[in-house]
């Protein structure tokens, strides 16, 4: 029986180390320059990869955006639970603690290096379905969290019975990431503050 075709395991965690490497190299990028202004050769070379390697990991361009996002989103989601989901906190300071932290990330400017999804919302949508799928997925995943914690926060009496909160959610998410993009279009925080302020009324902080 042939088994030279068949990896190792030592050859199968080398592989899955380089595809790491070229999405976590490729995120740190495209923060910076963007998706489309972005080569493949770029992309390798900082990741010390040969060039011939890409299509051994990634079918195309648009696939390597695809899998960057959903390990985007991953990464994002594990982070989020712990702030979201954390049960020793009252439902309604678990949301305001979430988006605190958005909001001190983007004036400590760490939303530069964290904020793909802002990032990269406006410019794929228009240019690749798959990747515009992958930011409805991710995207959706968050405004889902938000909503089952609204649904706590509304048994508490903060929200009213009447608020559908799965809507809520949709809206709360929308103003964060319209003013992420208006904090960095104006170059200050007022947009977040103002965010802030609006998401503590509707939350009757």
């Amino acid at each position: 029986m042939q088994t030279s075709s068949i990896p190792s395991s030592h050859q199968q965690s080398a592989q899955q180390d380089t595809r790491e490497r070229i999405l976590s190299t490729g995120q740190a990028l495209i923060l910076g320059k963007g998706f489309s202004a972005l080569g493949l050769s770029e992309i390798l070379s900082a990741a010390a990869v040969p060039k011939g390697s890409f299509y051994h990991y990634f079918q195309s361009k648009e696939g390597f955006g695809v899998a960057m996002l959903e390990r985007y989103f991953a990464d994002y989601q594990i982070r989020t639970n712990q702030i979201l989901l954390n049960e020793a906190v009252p439902a309604r300071e678990r949301l305001i603690n979430y988006f605190a932290v958005w909001q001190q990330q983007a004036e400590s400017s760490a939303c530069h290096k964290l904020c793909l999804a802002v990032k990269l919302a406006a410019e794929v949508s228009d240019l690749s379905e798959a990747m515009r799928l992958a930011l409805t997925a991710g995207m959706q995943g968050i405004t889902q969290k938000i909503a089952v914690v609204l649904q706590e926060v509304q048994r508490d009496g903060h929200v009213s019975a009447e608020v559908n909160t799965a809507e809520l959610a949709e809206f709360l998410y929308a103003t964060w990431v319209g003013a992420s993009l208006l904090s960095k279009v104006h170059l200050q925080m007022r947009p977040m503050e103002v965010a802030m302020q609006q998401t503590k009324k509707i939350l009757g902080v």
